[in-house]
């Protein structure tokens, strides 16, 4: 799948779960932070699980100024959990429509302007959707 193929993708979900260590493709890269503004306007859900971090901290608020949401959907929207070791080595991964019967899961270099982009199959797409609906009920206590 390609980057492009990606952004069509989002422009028609109607959520979008994501797990990022940077959110780089949310606050960096134009032609997500033009759909990622659209989409807001047009209440396209987006959740993200990010790692608490300083870095992650300064671009929450470069997210929260840039498509000026208040700190209410700045809680509602981010699920923060500790830093690991991991963290290197984790890719971006978005889940889009993932409450709905077939989600799909994509993932990409977390830190690069790559236009390379994993799609997952279906089995897999739906495991991640529940994966992360289980870390987000465990630590927000509701559904995403």
């Amino acid at each position: 799948m390609t980057l492009k193929q990606l952004i069509a993708l989002e422009d028609k979900a109607k959520e979008v779960w994501v797990i990022s260590p940077s959110l780089h493709y949310d606050i960096d890269i134009k032609e997500f932070t033009e759909l990622v503004s659209v989409n807001l306007d047009q209440k396209t859900k987006y959740r993200y699980i990010v790692p608490a971090t300083k870095g992650m901290a300064t671009n929450i608020k470069k997210y929260q100024k840039k498509y000026g949401l208040s700190s209410e959907e700045v809680e509602a929207n981010f699920l923060v959990l500790g830093e690991t070791d991991f963290m290197p080595f984790v890719t971006e991964t978005a889940i889009y429509n993932a409450s709905s019967k077939n989600p799909i899961a994509c993932c990409a270099p977390a830190m690069e302007n790559s236009k390379d982009v994993i799609k997952y199959n279906k089995a897999t797409s739906m495991d991640m959707a529940k994966a992360y609906k289980s870390i987000w009920r465990k630590y927000k206590r509701r559904n995403p």
